[in-house]
């Protein structure tokens, strides 16, 4: 776990991969709770038996339920401290280059990709790369842009 305390340490870390997460097994039943919060059953996702006939040769996972478990491997990886808080401000860019099959087991290794000051804080982006446990090629890299504020 990397503690990066207050701005000049967070500025010092600009252009540096923070470290790795540990591996999260997404099974078919988070892909089950995570299209009833959504609402996307599509059938690539649900459909256990028809996604056999796939190329896939099963489900699949949500692009988003990938990209929505940033927030929990990220906060394995690293903290922020000294700043009175943070917010998510967007995304400048997603992408899924590959699926992540069920089950599978995914991790991420963010980096520090940019720093700007803005009024009483900073603005952050973040390349966070998702990996697939036994696959080279990412499973989605998404530059997430956060807000610190100081005191």
């Amino acid at each position: 776990m990397r503690t990066i305390t207050g701005l000049e340490e967070l500025k010092a870390a600009e252009g540096e991969t923070l470290g790795t997460s540990d591996w999260h097994e997404v099974t078919q039943k988070d892909v089950n709770t995570f299209a009833d919060v959504t609402g996307d059953h599509q059938w690539i996702h649900v459909d256990v038996e028809r996604a056999k006939q796939t190329p896939f040769k099963g489900t699949i996972a949500h692009g988003y339920l990938t990209l929505s478990l940033g927030p929990y491997l990220n906060n394995q990886v690293f903290k922020l401290e000294g700043f009175t808080f943070a917010l998510n401000y967007g995304l400048n860019k997603v992408r899924f280059p590959a699926p992540v099959p069920i089950p599978s087991k995914v991790r991420v290794a963010p980096k520090v990709k940019e720093v700007t000051d803005i009024q009483g804080g900073a603005q952050v982006v973040f390349e966070v790369t998702f990996e697939r446990e036994g696959e080279t090629k990412p499973v989605c890299v998404a530059e997430t842009v956060v807000r610190v504020f100081a005191g």
